[in-house]
């Protein structure tokens, strides 16, 4: 199963969410990551030292465990990307963190696997892509 495949299942399962709003969170989320200057190595060094590292270890070897919104927002409030996606969806930064509770350990695996990161130019067509699939 494909990260798209995979957002779009937990899409449907998270019940909290409109599923438009969920599409629109990922899409953003990946937009927004696309045009960070350190791209998924520096989000991946920002949820280290701000406390995530075991759960960034968890997610590189392939394990889906979930964060809590609040630890979302404690390893990613420092890199402005909670606030763009929720500029770029359209909701409150408090949705966001809801959402990327559960999308972000799949982000983390397709685009850092074994702990190498993607290209920063596959963001941005991974972004159209996914809002594709879920709307």
């Amino acid at each position: 199963m494909g990260i798209l495949d995979s957002i779009q299942s937990l899409a449907g399962q998270a019940g909290a969410l409109a599923q438009g709003d969920q599409a629109k969170i990922a899409g953003g989320f990946i937009e927004a990551l696309s045009a960070h200057p350190s791209g998924i190595t520096g989000v991946l060094e920002s949820l280290k030292s701000n406390g995530l590292g075991e759960h960034v270890n968890t997610w590189l070897s392939g394990q889906a465990q979930t964060a809590t919104p609040e630890q979302v927002q404690q390893g990613l409030g420092p890199t402005g990307l909670i606030e763009q996606t929720a500029q770029k969806a359209g909701v409150s930064p408090s949705v966001v963190t809801s959402a990327l509770a559960l999308i972000l350990p799949m982000v983390v695996q397709h685009f850092a696997a074994n702990g190498q990161s993607t290209e920063p130019g596959s963001f941005s067509g991974m972004a159209q892509q996914v809002l594709g699939k879920l709307l």
